[in-house]
């Protein structure tokens, strides 16, 4: 009998990283759709913007440390993109700027490029932006009208009462660029779904939990999840492949945590919206979560007890 060895791995898929980010981009098209008629050309400037400096910055990084540029797997674009739909519209463009290059550069170059990040690096740069700039990342536009132009107001987290349900299903309220319209984005999970881009596990636990605890707190649950930040983080950031658990029970503990750490920070913390910095730090926690919900590899024993 003649025996082949050959490293791992020995399964491969069909999809390659740029594939996968194309699918991505696809759904994230009905969201930047969305915000442009919500907020006008300054939401679509922005979005641009931030693209732009991601992938630019990424190229140039790339470039000056001797590696193979790698632009072409898209993977800056969705980063830029993602975190310009998490800018007010009203932003300053340097912001964008700032942000992407923060994102790929110092989240991503710093520690190795694709895969070797820890934390989602438009997350990230979302929260480097707010900590250091949080006069401008918390001033909303209001959406555009016919009448007169964007002008200041509060988000639903902060006034939920001057909101109609259905006012924030369909996303005609203050917020970032992307998160607002639910429908554009329930378009796009289902987008992600159907091209098996991700799984339901993370989306769905994250809201449920964000709900359950949110109701728990005091808030009305429907509100607090279609209010903010969760539909989205839970669709287009908290499932990034690098930064959560392989596991599909992995997945859903991580996913259930950050729903948690959401309505606590909502409750307790200094900012209304708890989710940048929730699924940062389930991020941190990825591996631990990971290294306890591993599946035993076929044809090794359990470790034995002392």
């Amino acid at each position: 009998m003649k025996l082949n060895l050959s490293p791992a791995p020995h399964v491969h898929s069909p999809q390659t990283t740029r594939a996968l980010m194309l699918n991505v981009i696809l759904a994230l098209i009905p969201c930047a759709i969305a915000g442009a008629v919500v907020f006008g050309f300054s939401a679509v400037l922005l979005m641009l913007i931030s693209v732009i400096a991601a992938v630019a910055g990424e190229a140039i990084w790339q470039k000056l440390t001797g590696q193979k540029v790698r632009v072409n797997d898209l993977s800056a674009a969705v980063t830029g993109l993602i975190l310009g739909m998490n800018l007010p519209s009203r932003a300053p463009w340097w912001i964008a700027v700032l942000g992407g290059l923060f994102a790929v550069v110092i989240v991503k170059g710093l520690f190795g490029g694709l895969g070797d990040n820890f934390v989602n690096p438009a997350l990230a740069a979302r929260a480097f932006l707010l900590v250091s700039w949080p006069r401008f990342m918390t001033s909303w536009a209001a959406p555009m009208s016919a009448e007169v132009d964007a002008v200041s107001a509060a988000t639903p987290l902060v006034a939920p009462g001057n909101y109609t349900l259905t006012e924030l299903f369909m996303g005609n309220v203050p917020g970032s660029i992307g998160e607002t319209c639910k429908l554009a984005i329930l378009i796009g999970f289902a987008i992600l779904l159907v091209t098996k881009t991700i799984t339901w596990h993370i989306p769905v636990a994250l809201t449920v939990s964000t709900a359950l605890f949110c109701g728990i707190f005091g808030y009305n649950p429907l509100t607090a999840v279609l209010s903010g930040g969760v539909l989205y983080a839970a669709v287009f950031m908290a499932t990034d492949y690098v930064t959560c658990p392989m596991s599909a029970k992995g997945q859903l503990i991580y996913a259930a945590c950050a729903g948690f750490l959401i309505a606590l920070i909502r409750k307790f913390g200094l900012y209304p919206e708890g989710v940048t910095f929730a699924i940062l730090l389930m991020n941190a926690a990825s591996p631990l979560i990971d290294r306890y919900t591993k599946r035993r590899v076929y044809g090794y024993e359990k470790e034995a007890k002392a």
